[in-house]
């Protein structure tokens, strides 16, 4: 048991520092252009090529139906990758709830086992994983849709980037092979990840200093990369950005949340006072009425 706390918290660890520096390291590789601009055409080579290959006749498909608009057609793309990770994302948002509610148990024992010899360590990282457990919380879910969703982003990159079609296409104001010259589309990429990290963190009560330090980061991260890039991906950052933001507010809305938590206390409330009503009551009439 010790020793795989031991190694899941460690995998963990891992999983944070490379997903975040993968996705550093993806971007500004795509912000400076990326080492292959060849053409993708039908004669590629490997598994790879092949789905950046199909990704790029994809989008050129579905913008045929739309008289040739390369834009809808990143969009059309960008709503089936994200409606076919809808499952791990809410598996993910559920997960970070749950652990965002287990915080002041996580606390408690932090403070019931705070001694710093290695034994008393092991009790705790024990006891934390019981209460893992007992609620079916996996601290590792956190990172797990983000790493299956870079290699989708990353064709979508290469697709806009490679396909002659999609490089020189149009969408509204801007050139889809070019940066958005007017920063509209970056600054939107940028807000509406904000509006949905906010959204997120509105439906947890005990949300830390960290997550909200996140979500201003995150955003600011966005909009400084995609200055930088393809007005083709960053509209692929925009759609993805504004389908999360209403794929949280029917899966996990934190209006509704509050509205359920304010009428549970309420609730509550009503029968302290009809309790303490009867109390009253049973006293002046002599009787014992259990508290």
């Amino acid at each position: 048991m010790i020793q795989r706390l031991k190694q899941l918290k460690q995998h963990k660890r891992w999983l944070l520092m490379v997903s975040v520096v993968g996705v550093a390291i993806i971007l500004s590789a795509c912000a400076r252009g990326g080492a292959n601009h060849q053409p993708i055409g039908p004669d590629y080579d490997g598994l790879w090529e092949g789905l950046i290959w199909y990704f790029s006749r994809f989008i050129i498909w579905s913008s045929d139906l739309f008289g040739g608009n390369y834009g809808i057609g990143i969009i059309i793309i960008t709503l089936i990758s994200r409606i076919l990770l809808i499952p791990l994302t809410n598996m993910q948002q559920k997960n970070m709830s749950q652990m965002t509610e287990l915080q002041p148990e996580i606390e408690a024992l932090k403070e019931k086992y705070s001694a710093t010899d290695s034994k008393t360590k092991e009790k705790l990282q024990e006891e934390t994983q019981k209460l893992y457990d007992k609620h079916g919380v996996n601290p590792l879910m956190g990172c797990l849709p983000m790493l299956i969703q870079m290699p989708i982003f990353i064709a979508v990159y290469s697709a806009v980037s490679r396909t002659p079609e999609l490089a020189t296409g149009s969408f509204l104001w801007v050139n889809l092979g070019q940066p958005d010259p007017y920063y509209i589309l970056p600054i939107l990429a940028g807000l509406f990840m904000f509006v949905n990290t906010y959204l997120m963190q509105m439906g947890r009560d005990n949300a830390g200093i960290g997550g909200k330090i996140m979500s201003i980061v995150m955003p600011a991260f966005i909009i400084l990369i995609t200055v930088n890039l393809s007005s083709g991906l960053a509209l692929y950052f925009v759609a993805s950005n504004i389908f999360a933001v209403i794929q949280t507010l029917i899966f996990n809305n934190p209006f509704k949340k509050r509205r359920e938590a304010r009428e549970e206390m309420q609730r509550k409330e009503a029968e302290e006072q009809r309790r303490k009503r009867a109390i009253k009551k049973a006293k002046k009439y002599g009787r014992n009425i259990k508290k």
